[in-house]
């Protein structure tokens, strides 16, 4: 008997190989919890190059996220859109942007972080439960969109919280301190769900390293983590979490506060090769993604990309511990004959014949 996409993402995470690798595809932006608002035409241009849409029913992707919307940015309001915590985005362009933080100086005065009761209404509970029960042979993670770090420079600006972890250390590790509260909060309410694990969303890097430093990540950003991390496993459920850019630094940091997968997995950051994070830590961790979206994807020829993808089945398959996919949603400027080549090539060593 074969296995469920559910059970060959947990073989993986459990460090067993399977019958084939479990796999990934998306068409979109990767923009927290409106992954799909902005869109791209790929798909359509598939449905064009097939001759029908029938293709998107050959793909299986093995992971079903489901995300908590009442926290993320609405890209269909118009211009501008105010999210619950305060801060304005611009959501007409993409990628969207935040326009003014809705802490503009380092300071708590006249704010709070908005009752989670209030984000956890019964309609938001009914429509979730709907959703997980759409794919019931697939791995389930339920996401709540910006972490930790994001979560603190959403609330202060980009270049703010990079000045306070700097210059004001205590006013930044209080906020540190009361978005972990918060989403420790929020992290109850998830992990009641009959899901398979937590996705976190948090960009530490950037594609020369750790954005906060690795020192000051450690000392700021790890405890902190570690206790989410720990609230999640407390409940039978993995953790997941998307990361862009080099994290090299710290992977030892990530595996020992009990990341189980670390996806995206960016090729093309600073000693962020997947092939050379297999090798030095593929019996502690599960990578999910690897395929680089910044460059054989949109640069490469349709055979490059085969070839690239059969390696890392080959490589990062052994063993266990890996999800195949693009380290990021297939784009706009993807070229419609690479695109498909993803897609076969995904397909095929899964074993599906492409008509």
């Amino acid at each position: 008997m074969s296995l469920t996409s559910r059970e060959r993402v947990i073989a993986q995470i459990q460090h067993r190989e399977t019958d084939y690798l479990p796999y990934t595809i998306r068409f979109g932006s990767d923009v927290g919890e409106q992954i799909e608002a902005y869109g791209t035409d790929v798909a359509e241009r598939l449905d064009t190059c097939y001759g029908s849409p029938a293709w998107r029913n050959l793909v299986d992707n093995a992971i079903t996220r489901i995300n908590t919307h009442s926290l993320g940015v609405d890209a269909s309001t118009g211009s501008i859109f105010t999210d619950v915590y305060g801060c304005k985005w611009r959501v007409d362009r993409r990628p969207f942007h935040l326009e003014e933080p809705a802490l503009k100086t380092p300071s708590f005065k006249g704010f709070n972080l908005p009752d989670v009761d209030t984000l956890f209404n019964a309609r938001w509970k009914e429509k979730t439960l709907h959703a997980i029960k759409q794919t019931p042979d697939h791995f389930v993670a339920v996401g709540f969109g910006f972490g930790l770090w994001e979560r603190a420079w959403t609330l202060r600006g980009f270049d703010g919280a990079l000045m306070d972890a700097a210059s004001e250390p205590d006013f930044f590790e209080e906020l540190l301190d009361r978005i972990t509260e918060h989403q420790l909060a929020i992290i109850e309410r998830l992990v009641e769900l009959p899901v398979d694990g937590v996705l976190f969303s948090d960009d530490w890097g950037y594609q020369r390293g750790v954005l906060l430093g690795p020192e000051r990540w450690r000392r700021m950003m790890k405890p902190r983590l570690a206790r989410m991390y720990a609230r999640v496993h407390a409940a039978g459920k993995y953790t997941l979490s998307h990361c862009c850019g080099s994290v090299a630094d710290i992977m030892p940091d990530i595996i020992e506060i009990g990341l189980d997968v670390y996806e995206s997995v960016q090729p093309e950051a600073r000693d962020n090769s997947p092939y050379e994070l297999k090798r030095k830590y593929g019996d502690k961790i599960t990578f999910w993604g690897g395929l680089g979206s910044q460059s054989i994807i949109p640069f490469g020829r349709p055979e490059e990309i085969k070839a690239e993808v059969s390696k890392l089945c080959r490589e990062m398959g052994r063993g266990g511990g890996y999800i195949l996919s693009p380290a990021k949603p297939l784009q706009p400027e993807t070229p419609t004959e690479n695109a498909a080549a993803v897609v076969e090539a995904f397909l095929q060593q899964a074993g599906v014949t492409f008509p």
